[in-house]
């Protein structure tokens, strides 16, 4: 959540003004429920007008029924404005549609769809990818908004999620490129980077944050996840690899193509399951049967 200051930033600087938006799903971290939540069960939400099913604004108070505020609660309490939220159990369909809905109604006239670490560009044969699922089902969803509203892709913070080795995602970043989607990479500025520093005090995140201390000159090995995971943090971390989703879709997102006819989030799941992959909702079911 934290990480779409960098491509706010980016509008922000052509004179564009921005509503930020994240998912209803918390890293086990910080919300022991396995999964995302689905939007009718999230207490002080504001319904978008019209209101639709699938996506609602915090101003800071939405939380779930366990009391766990979401890391957009949070930061738009720390922005002092509203931001988005997309319930993504309903699959591709669903979060498309909400996504047109939530344009619409907030009068965006472009969706930004922005990664921190690199594994939403993976082709799932990469040893560390550990959380492909949710990245699958959005970028799925960019493919079905795109008739109704315009669509770009950001990946920000090469390999700080410590899942795509630097030489892995530069390789997806290469495809991109032969692909023909590739539209170009900006750095994170000193002062988006120190503005990205104070919003990971108020919303805790170890990616996004690697990220911005990349920018401000951090190098080298780097713990995360409690040591389960090391990131190799250099200069790269601090550029947004900028790309056209729907250019790149089927040779450079194979799983968002492979999860697009999913029914629901289970069903997306299988999908990949049946691909030999492992995904975030799977870690967090096993690890909540066995807390």
């Amino acid at each position: 959540m934290v990480g779409t200051l960098a491509a706010a930033e980016l509008c922000e600087s052509l004179g564009t003004p921005t509503v930020l938006g994240g998912v209803s799903w918390e890293r086990y971290a910080i919300d022991p429920h396995p999964g995302p939540w689905p939007l009718q069960q999230i207490l002080d939400l504001i319904e978008l007008s019209p209101p639709t099913r699938r996506a609602a604004l915090t101003d800071g108070r939405a939380r779930a029924p366990n009391q766990t505020r979401f890391a957009e609660s949070r930061l738009a309490a720390h922005l002092g404005q509203p931001i988005l939220l997309v319930d993504v159990c309903g699959g591709p369909a669903d979060c498309a549609e909400a996504i047109v809905s939530a344009a619409d109604s907030l009068r965006c006239d472009l969706v930004i769809y922005l990664d921190v670490g690199g594994d939403a560009i993976a082709d799932g044969t990469e040893p560390g990818l550990a959380s492909p699922l949710c990245d699958a089902v959005m970028l799925a969803a960019a493919r079905l908004a795109s008739p109704e509203v315009a669509t770009l892709a950001t990946v920000f913070g090469a390999g700080c999620d410590g899942e795509l080795t630097i030489r892995e995602l530069l390789g997806r970043i290469a495809v991109i490129a032969e692909s023909g989607a590739w539209l170009g990479t900006r750095s994170l500025s000193a002062a988006g980077a120190r503005r990205i520093e104070t919003a990971a005090a108020a919303a805790p995140t170890e990616a996004s944050l690697l990220a911005a201390r990349a920018a401000l000159g951090s190098f080298g090995a780097t713990p995360i996840r409690d040591g389960a995971r090391q990131v190799d943090l250099t200069p790269l971390a601090a550029l947004s690899f900028w790309f056209d989703p729907l250019v790149a879709y089927e040779r450079v997102t194979p799983l968002a193509a492979a999860v697009e006819p999913a029914g629901d989030l289970e069903a997306a799941r299988a999908i990949l399951a049946d691909r030999g992959l492992r995904t975030e909702l799977d870690y967090e079911r096993n690890r909540a049967n066995s807390a």
